[in-house]
């Protein structure tokens, strides 16, 4: 079925109602991702650094250690980097 304009109506409406099922998932998900990370905060974990150990995980070893480099001369940039031990 199509209207003068070309538009598939009965199309439209199933990738419209598939992408609505889909978000619902996603929010049912992402209730269940916050409630995790509530549940390992009751637990003693800090949430941010879990955070950033989930991201971490999905790079490539090589992404990482370019993102670690840039992130180093950045600080050393800055006069942020930590200081190695004097030896003395």
């Amino acid at each position: 079925m199509s209207d003068p304009g070309g538009v598939a109506a009965d199309q439209l409406r199933a990738f419209v109602e598939r992408i609505e099922r889909l978000e619902e998932e996603k929010k049912v998900i992402s209730d269940d991702i916050k409630d995790v990370y509530a549940e390992a905060k009751g637990n003693g974990y800090d949430v941010k650094i879990l955070r950033k150990v989930v991201s971490l995980r999905k790079k490539q070893p090589h992404e990482r250690e370019e993102e670690e480099a840039v992130l180093d001369l950045y600080m050393h940039a800055l006069g942020m980097a930590a200081q190695a031990p004097s030896e003395g």
